[in-house]
């Protein structure tokens, strides 16, 4: 009906923790999630929910990932968590002196300069190789089917993907980025809300990467494409650094959090933040939830993390600070030490030395995925590889050029990384994933949901559906609409500048899932500030 306002909901309604026992896939965008549940029914694994649901997502949800992104995966099997960073570094013939002799002083947004090696792709193959049980040409049919026959746009992935298309509008200047527009903007706009989209390039790259086990994207045909598209227009990505990427299974790292652990993937990604903030947060007894110290302390202690971590992080083989420093209980308390009464503007201390999507997966096997995957700032970089519906990510925009920096650009370095998975576990056994998506917010959004479960013992729905705020820099704090007004004003009394922000979108989307070991029962809840959906038998 073209008179209904499909973004408009003026009423409060309420969402129940979805409970399940054979399989549960947790996203964002609801054909993504059944894409998911598909694989399970036909036999495959949490891995193969997981990969497959990525896949769609690139397809039905390109407003904030696609095919040229990074990935990130923690996978429990069999009693063991692993970790895998599917992150790609920057391309190996660039540097701060080549960016410079350009005429800029800082990475751009847009264009080639920021475009580092996608890794989603080989993340996906990586975890198909090696957990996977169905053929990776089953696990992204779904994909393929979405990109070739086309799907309807939701409410949200409309709203974003207009404000997307206006801004590029605006910003993006040169023949290069036709392409962007051609694919996502046809006939001059962004589909509506209702409209089919599809992309024929698309579904043919998503195709090859599946029958050649992602060869042609890394070795063959597509990267080819990527490095002469790269080469016309005189990036330095070229198809040696495509050829030399490979995802890395690397071992997560963890802080004990009132008898729980939990956990993030290492280094260059910033879930070190959230570990650092819980690991000051250990330290105080919290009673009550909506009480003006719980937010206090919770501020100042990720304002103290955050500027650690901003210092600090980037690959980890590069940083003067190690991950264990960091998360000692010395530097903890150091830290803690510095909280008082008032709002402090925060500043990096001396450790010792030593645009997203996310997804939850679990099976009937006691397998489990948290899985995130993004091109950065929506889109990315605005280019898209001919015919390819490859929208290439600009995660280069967080290299300094700063030489002195720990996170200075270097050829062949993977930077500071905002999309982080994470995973709790107690004891031997496994809780489940958890995740929340959006930028620097996501250190933040773990931290508000770990403690909203082990602290105030919500259950996963209402852990995510409470009030949310962000930390933005020095003292400044946004917070949602739904912030009790009492609190927010006692806070700004402690000198905190506080900020109400209409668009919820900007405090993350999350996805959790917890298991029962007892019963094998799967509870999961879903984001309310998007199309969050479970899909579940």
């Amino acid at each position: 009906m073209k008179n209904i306002d499909y973004l408009s909901y003026p009423y409060g309604s309420q969402r129940m923790t979805t409970v399940a026992s054979k399989g549960m896939v947790a996203t964002s965008q609801p054909l993504a999630a059944q894409a998911g549940l598909d694989m399970l029914k036909q036999g495959g694994n949490a891995i193969d929910a997981a990969i497959a649901t990525a896949a769609a997502l690139t397809v039905v949800e390109p407003t904030s990932n696609g095919i040229g992104g990074d990935a990130f995966a923690l996978v429990w099997t069999k009693g063991k968590l692993h970790g895998l960073n599917g992150s790609g570094p920057s391309p190996k013939s660039i540097s701060v002196d080549k960016v410079k002799e350009r005429g800029y002083e800082e990475i751009p947004k847009f264009g080639w300069i920021p475009v580092t090696v996608p890794g989603a792709p080989g993340a996906w193959v990586e975890l198909s190789e090696r957990f996977g049980k169905l053929p990776l040409t089953d696990v992204l049919k779904p994909a393929i089917d979405y990109a070739e026959n086309g799907y309807p746009l939701s409410p949200i992935l409309g709203k974003f993907w207009k404000s997307a298309a206006k801004r590029y509008k605006e910003v993006l200047k040169g023949e290069e980025f036709n392409h962007w527009f051609e694919t996502f903007a046809p006939d001059g706009k962004a589909p509506e809300i209702g409209e089919i989209w599809k992309s024929k390039g698309h579904a043919a790259t998503l195709r090859a990467i599946a029958e050649t086990k992602g060869e042609s994207f890394y070795r063959g045909e597509i990267a080819q494409k990527i490095a002469a598209f790269s080469k016309q227009y005189n990036g330095f990505l070229t198809k040696e650094d495509l050829a030399a990427y490979q995802p890395e299974w690397v071992d997560p790292i963890s802080v004990s959090y009132r008898g729980y652990d939990v956990w993030e993937i290492p280094p260059n990604g910033q879930g070190l933040v959230a570990l650092m903030a819980l690991n000051i947060l250990k330290g105080y007894d919290f009673k009550e939830m909506d009480a003006v110290d719980t937010y206090h302390k919770q501020l100042e202690a990720m304002k103290l993390a955050f500027t650690d971590g901003q210092s600090y992080i980037t690959e980890e083989k590069h940083m003067s600070s190690s991950v264990k420093g960091l998360l000692s209980d010395s530097y903890a308390k150091e830290r803690r030490a510095l909280i008082g009464d008032e709002a402090i503007q925060p500043e990096p201390g001396t450790p010792p030395k030593g645009g997203t999507v996310y997804l939850a997966t679990a099976d009937n096997e006691g397998n489990m995925v948290s899985f995130i995957q993004s091109n950065y700032m929506g889109f990315g970089s605005g280019l898209v590889v001919p015919g390819t519906g490859i929208a290439l990510q600009n995660r280069g925009h967080n290299f300094s050029l700063d030489s002195n920096h720990d996170n200075t650009l270097q050829g062949g370095k993977r930077t500071y990384h905002t999309i982080i998975p994470g995973f709790l576990t107690k004891g031997t056994q496994a809780i489940g994933p958890f995740g929340v998506m959006g930028g620097f917010m996501q250190p933040q959004g773990h931290v508000q949901v770990i403690m909203n479960t082990i602290d105030f013992h919500l259950n996963p729905q209402a852990a995510l559906d409470a009030p949310r705020w962000q930390w933005m820099e020095g003292k400044k704090i946004m917070v949602e609409p739904t912030f009790p007004a009492h609190v927010a004003e006692a806070l700004a009394r402690k000198g905190h500048e506080i900020e109400v922000q209409l668009e919820r979108g900007a405090f993350g989307r999350g996805q959790i899932i917890w298991r029962d070991h007892e019963t094998g029962t799967l509870f999961g809840g879903t984001e309310a500030r998007t199309e969050g959906t479970i899909a579940a038998y």
